[in-house]
């Protein structure tokens, strides 16, 4: 759930701000247990726009554990998401429009697996192997720097058409080298990225994983099955978790959105790997998010939007589940 709302260039360039501080503040103080922080670039060219947050200097560290810290103080559990938006770089923030940005609005050329651009955004540069390695060692050295911040949760980001997904999927990897071809080939970069995560991230500090299960396409790309086979090797990487989600990486394709709509696609995952898995997506009511877990078809709940539009979603939630209602010694007191 990005927010769009870091300086774009200079000094404080991916720095968070008071609006991310106020706007994770309040869901910790709602009563959410794990709060995972928006896609933050792992390198300037791997913010979606030049307003995302970045985890590629000090003062970008300082930023997020001023967050990290009330989180804490609030009994949730601080986690971020790390990203590089790939051939999906360089746009405007959404309600201006969505669009590719030049150097002119702080945009930049992007990177993907080729030189094939996603339908209205900017042609890529195909990444080199040093490229490739360049990316891994900046997720390496963002992991090293998100644990500095006092995050207890890291999610990598290989969904929704950004750089490890367009590297998944056949649709958008059109290479012919060791990262591309083959099934083998193209889940090369996701295993190195996790591989180097790994490295600095503590064995008992979970790392999620979230994927697009599906390109949603009639023919070719990237696949159910090939989602459960890729679960099936980044358990064995150390990946505790995988965060279900669909698309993004294909224009124009049909997406039969409605409530559950992508839970079957976690049921596979958690039932044919053994690796736990999350649902997400149109999933809005307690009750409904509870069924889910009770039928077995997802080992946790991760709300979006519904969060966005109630801050005290969790608290509800516990309240109608009759579990345990968290207040803040602030509100709580009053009769």
């Amino acid at each position: 759930m990005c927010q769009y709302s870091a300086a774009p260039a200079g000094d404080a360039a991916g720095v968070a701000t008071d609006w991310h501080f106020q706007h994770y503040a309040a869901r910790a103080a709602g009563g959410t247990g794990l709060i995972i922080v928006e896609a933050t670039g792992v390198v300037p060219e791997g913010r979606i726009s030049p307003n995302d947050l970045g985890l590629w200097n000090e003062e970008q560290t300082a930023g997020l554990k001023r967050i990290t810290e009330f989180l804490k103080g609030q009994g949730t559990v601080p986690g971020i998401q790390l990203a590089h938006a790939g051939r999906k770089a360089s746009t405007s923030q959404p309600w201006e429009g969505d669009r590719a940005v030049g150097p002119d609005e702080h945009g930049w050329t992007p990177v993907g697996p080729s030189a094939v651009a996603y339908p209205g955004l900017h042609l890529p540069e195909e990444l080199s192997t040093e490229g490739i390695r360049e990316v891994v060692d900046a997720f390496r050295a963002s992991a090293r720097r998100a644990l500095e911040a006092g995050f207890q949760v890291i999610e990598i980001h290989g969904a929704h058409g950004y750089l490890i997904h367009s590297f998944l999927s056949s649709h958008s990897n059109k290479r012919t080298d060791a990262y591309g071809g083959s099934f083998e080939n193209r889940i090369r970069l996701a295993v190195e990225v996790v591989d180097a995560v790994r490295e600095v991230w503590p064995e008992e500090l979970p790392l999620l994983f979230r994927v697009s299960a599906t390109d949603w396409l009639q023919e070719g790309g990237w696949t159910p099955d090939d989602t459960v086979a890729l679960a099936r090797v980044l358990t064995e990487h150390g990946v505790d978790l995988m965060d279900v989600s669909t698309g993004g990486n294909a224009d124009g394709v049909t997406i039969p959105v409605g409530p559950n709509y992508q839970v079957p696609f976690a049921a596979r995952v958690r039932n044919e790997t053994g690796m736990p898995a999350a649902a997400v997506g149109e999933i809005t009511d307690p009750e409904q998010a509870e069924k889910i877990l009770a039928n077995g078809e997802a080992d946790a709940i991760l709300v979006g939007r519904q969060l966005l539009r109630e801050p005290t979603w969790a608290r509800r939630a516990a309240r109608e589940l009759g579990g345990d209602v968290r207040i803040p010694p602030q509100y709580g007191w009053r009769p």
